[in-house]
């Protein structure tokens, strides 16, 4: 499987994934933040269950506090 994620094309040894899987895949530990597919944001009580497709375009935003 090949996404796009964040502008960079990335290569999966599985032939489907959800959203989840896919933060724990890139290592992604911070527990806020957002994910569209294509244009579209994904809500986060769907990440669990939303299915990539190969070929997805995925933007993962992460949010970084500071003051």
């Amino acid at each position: 499987m090949e996404l796009i994620v964040n502008g960079e094309k990335k290569s999966f040894n599985k032939e489907s994934m959800t959203i989840t899987e896919l933060v724990k895949e890139l290592g992604i530990k911070v527990p806020n933040y957002a994910v569209a597919v294509g244009m579209e944001v994904i809500p986060k009580s769907e990440y669990d269950t939303y299915k990539l497709k190969d070929g997805d375009k995925v933007e993962i935003v992460t949010f970084v506090g500071g003051g």
